[in-house]
């Protein structure tokens, strides 16, 4: 028989892992404003269950062409599938929650 804390491990690697990407312009204040939005939301939400790499595109402009980012700051949902892209500073929690599939959107 199992004790609840095996069992809370055992839900939490079931639990899908969450792989995302925050696109930056530099150190503006809206770039660090949406890097530390998201990681406050990750660590809310998803916590233990996500991968965060922040790109600054002044840096990688490669990267956000690749990704064809017209827009800074955008978060990409790479995992799970469907891929997403949220554009903005993330301060509008229910929209981030909604954005990344973890909660549906009300009508």
């Amino acid at each position: 028989m199992k004790t609840n804390t095996e069992k809370f491990e055992k839900a939490k690697q079931d639990r899908a892992k969450y792989v995302l990407r925050l696109y930056i312009t530099g150190m503006t204040p809206k770039s660090t404003r949406a890097i530390t939005n998201v990681r406050k939301l990750c660590e809310q939400y998803l916590k233990g269950c996500y991968e965060l790499e922040v790109v600054d595109i002044y840096q990688q402009p490669k990267l956000a062409k690749g990704e064809q980012i017209i827009a800074t700051p955008t978060l990409i949902k790479k995992l799970p599938l469907p891929l997403r892209k949220l554009i903005g500073d993330m301060s509008d929690a229910e929209r981030f929650l909604v954005g990344i599939d973890l909660k549906s959107k009300k009508l």
